[in-house]
C-alpha cells in the first residue's frame, strides 16, 4: 500500500497477471476501489463519494493552464538553513530528501501561463515537499510571483496546500507572512486582481497570509482550512469539534470563501473570472444602445426609450395599488436578472468576517461585453426560498458583502450595477448585535466615494435605508411599477394613523408618501423610468429583464470615459442638493420636472 495524500493506492497482482492490469486506488473517504486510469481521468476525484485526493503542483498546473502556455519563473537564492537546525536529522538532509522524492526544489512552483488565452501568474504549492510549509524559499518564490504579476499587470493565482510555517527556519519563516502579505497589498494598490484556490490542507502561516488575502477565494470540496489545526483546538478547549468544522463547506456557510468549486469545474470558473477581472480593454464593449433604431419617433410601444424622463408618462394609480404591484411575487428576482442579463456570471459569497447573507446576491459578470460587479436584493421565488432569503431584508453581513465587492470594483476599475428590491434592512436582535446601522452607514459612505460608475435600478420595493445602501449611484433608474420610500406604508400607518382602521391607514399612508415612480422622477430622486411590459414585469419577466438590461447599458455608455474624480464629484453634488431650494437633478444641474421635460418626438421624454 502507498499513501498519496489522503488517497490510498493499492496494487493487487494475482499470479500470472501483469502489474499494469492490476493497479487500483482505494478512496480514503468511502473505501471504494477504483481502477487507477479511471481515477486519473476523473482528476483524482472519487467517482463514488466525490472526495478530492491531493494532487501535486505539476498536476495542478497541467489541469488549469492551457497546454504549452507554461513558463517557469526563475527563483532567487535564499538562505538554505538559517539556524543550522537539527532534530532527529539535520534540516539540510530533510531538504535533500524532499527534493529527491518530489523532483522539486521547494514547496511551491511559480509559472506564467494562460487559461483559455487569458494570461496570469500562478504560484502552486505542493504538500509533498515538507508538508507545503512556508519557509524562506516559499516566501521568496510567492513574493517574486506577485512581483511578476505586478510587472506584467496580469492577475495572480495562488494555489495553497500547507501545514503552516516551517519550524526549522525559526523567526525567518514567520517573517515570510509579512513578506508575502505586503506583496499582495502591492497588487491591491496597483489594481491587479488576485485569486486564491484553497486545497486540502491549508493551515497556519499560509492561511494567515497570502492564502486568505486575494479578491476572490475559491476552495475545493472538503478542503480543510484554518489557522490552528483541529487537534490543537480540541486539546486547548477540551471539547469535540462539530462535524465539518474548518471544511470548505463550513467556510462558505460562514462567509469566508466565495465558492466551493469541484476540480473539474475549476478551469471554467477561472476563465470566467479572468474575463471579468482581467478584461481585454483594447476593444470597446458591445453597447445595447448602439443598436437602437435611428428614427426613434417611429418606434413601437415595446421599443420606447429605455429610461424616460417624463414623470407624466407612467399610468396614474393610487398608492396602495402601486405598492401591491411592486411586491408582486412573480416579478423577476435579482438572480433572474443576473443570470439573464450577464454573461460569465460568477456568484461571490461572504463578507470575510463570518457571515454570508442570502438576501444580497453578489458577483461579477459581463453586461453586453462590459465587465461589471453586480449586487442586488434577492427576495427569492418560492415560499421556502423567500424565508431563507428573509424576503430580501439584508443583515449586516449582506451589506458588508456588498461593500467588499464594491471595493473589488474600485480596485479593478469595473462599474457597479445594483438592483434594489427590499422592504428594508432586517429588523432583529442578531442584526442589531452585529451592527446593522454601522453596516448600512459604511456602505452608503463607500458608494458616495467609489471611483467607478454606479448604476442602480429600483426593480420592485425600495424600502428605507436598507434600499438606499445599494442606491447611492450616478444614475438611479426605477421600473414603472416600482416604489421607493423612507418607510413602508404599513410602518408609516402604525406610527402616524393610530386612530384609523388598518387598511384605510395603510392606503392613506401609501398616497401621502408619494412613493410611485412618477413622483420620484418629478422630485429628482430618480433619473429615469424604465417601462414595464403589459400589465407589469410579472406578466412578461424576460421582456422586463431585457428592458432593464438596455437601460443599464445606456446609462453605462453615458458614464463611460469619465474619470473617477469626476464621477465622485458629480455624485456627491447630486446628493448634496437634495432638500435644498436648488432643483435636484444630475451633475449637469438638469432638473427632473414634468413641466420642463416633455416628449420631444425623438423618443426621449
Amino acid at each position: 500500500m502507498e499513501r498519496n495524500g489522503d488517497a490510498m493506492t493499492a496494487t493487487v497482482r494475482p499470479a500470472g497477471r501483469p502489474a499494469a492490469d492490476d493497479e487500483w486506488v482505494r478512496c480514503a473517504g468511502c473505501g471504494e476501489i477504483v481502477y487507477a486510469p479511471r481515477f486519473e481521468r476523473a482528476l483524482k476525484v472519487c467517482p463514488s463519494c466525490g472526495r478530492h485526493a491531493r494532487i501535486t503542483a505539476p498536476e495542478r498546473l497541467a489541469q488549469l493552464l492551457d497546454r504549452g502556455s507554461m513558463t517557469r519563473l526563475a527563483a532567487a537564492p535564499t538562505v538554505p538553513d538559517p539556524l543550522g537546525f537539527v532534530d532527529l536529522v539535520p534540516y539540510r538532509d530533510r531538504l535533500r530528501e524532499a527534493a529527491a522524492a518530489t523532483g522539486l526544489d521547494e514547496a511551491v512552483v511559480c509559472v506564467r501561463g494562460t487559461v483559455e488565452g487569458r494570461p496570469l501568474v500562478v504560484a502552486a504549492m505542493d504538500f509533498r515537499f515538507m508538508g507545503g510549509s512556508l519557509g524562506c524559499g516559499v516566501g521568496e518564490r510567492v513574493t517574486a510571483a506577485a512581483e511578476e504579476a505586478l510587472r506584467t499587470r496580469v492577475p495572480l493565482l495562488v494555489v495553497t496546500a500547507s501545514g503552516g510555517a516551517r519550524m526549522q527556519e525559526g523567526a525567518l519563516a514567520l517573517m515570510q507572512m509579512v513578506k508575502t502579505g505586503q506583496a499582495m497589498g502591492m497588487l491591491d494598490e496597483a489594481g491587479i486582481a488576485t485569486i486564491a484556490l484553497l486545497t486540502d490542507p491549508t493551515y497556519g502561516g499560509v492561511a494567515a497570509s497570502f492564502a486568505t488575502l486575494p479578491d476572490v477565494i475559491l476552495a475545493e470540496p472538503g478542503a480543510r482550512v484554518g489557522f490552528a489545526g483541529p487537534r490543537v483546538i480540541e486539546q486547548t478547549i477540551r471539547r469535540r469539534l462539530p462535524e465539518g468544522f474548518q471544511s470548505a463547506e463550513f467556510l462558505l456557510e460562514h462567509g469566508l470563501v466565495d465558492e466551493v468549486v469541484p476540480r473539474r469545474e475549476l478551469r471554467p470558473a477561472l476563465a470566467r473570472l479572468l474575463r471579468v477581472l482581467s478584461p481585454d480593454r483594447t476593444s470597446a464593449p458591445a453597447s445595447p444602445s448602439a443598436s437602437a433604431p435611428a428614427d426613434r419617433s417611429a418606434a413601437g410601444p415595446e421599443d420606447r426609450p429605455v429610461a424616460g424622463r417624463d414623470p407624466g408618462r407612467p399610468p396614474a394609480r393610487d398608492g396602495i395599488t402601486a405598492v401591491r404591484l411592486a411586491r408582486h411575487a412573480n416579478r423577476p428576482t435579482a438572480r433572474d436578472y443576473a443570470i439573464s442579463m450577464l454573461e460569465d456570471f460568477q456568484e461571490l459569497h461572504g463578507d470575510r468576517l463570518g457571515g454570508d447573507c442570502p438576501a444580497i446576491l453578489g458577483g461579477v459578470g459581463r453586461l453586453a461585453g462590459r465587465p461589471v460587479v453586480f449586487l442586488g436584493h434577492d427576495k427569492g421565488r418560492d415560499t421556502a426560498e423567500r424565508v431563507r432569503r428573509d424576503f430580501g431584508m439584508a443583515s449586516p453581513s449582506g451589506y458588508r458583502k456588498a461593500a467588499r465587492l464594491m471595493r473589488l470594483a474600485a480596485k479593478t476599475g469595473v462599474p457597479v450595477v445594483t438592483l434594489v428590491d427590499t422592504p428594508g434592512a432586517h429588523p432583529g436582535i442578531e442584526a442589531e448585535e452585529n451592527g446593522q446601522a454601522w453596516a448600512v452607514a459604511d456602505g452608503i459612505r463607500l458608494m458616495a466615494g467609489l471611483r467607478v460608475p454606479i448604476v442602480a435600478v429600483v426593480t420592485g420595493e425600495g424600502g428605507s435605508g436598507g434600499a438606499l445602501a445599494l442606491g447611492v449611484a450616478d444614475r438611479v433608474l426605477i421600473l414603472a411599477n416600482a416604489v421607493y420610500s423612507v418607510i413602508s406604508p404599513e410602518g408609516c400607518a402604525a406610527i402616524l394613523w393610530k386612530d384609523r382602521a388598518a387598511d384605510d391607514a395603510v392606503a392613506a399612508a401609501a398616497d401621502a408618501l408619494r412613493l410611485q415612480a412618477r413622483d420620484l422622477l418629478a422630485r429628482g430622486v430618480v433619473d429615469g423610468i424604465v417601462d414595464e411590459p403589459g400589465e407589469g414585469a410579472h406578466t412578461d419577466p424576460p421582456r422586463a429583464i431585457e428592458l432593464v438590461r438596455s437601460a443599464i447599458g445606456a446609462a453605462l455608455d453615458e458614464l463611460a470615459g469619465r474619470s473617477g474624480a469626476a464621477l465622485v464629484a458629480a455624485r456627491r453634488a447630486r446628493f448634496r442638493r437634495y432638500g435644498t431650494a436648488e432643483p435636484a437633478g444630475d451633475e449637469t444641474g438638469r432638473p427632473h420636472d414634468g413641466d420642463i421635460h416633455r416628449d420631444t418626438g425623438d423618443g426621449v421624454a
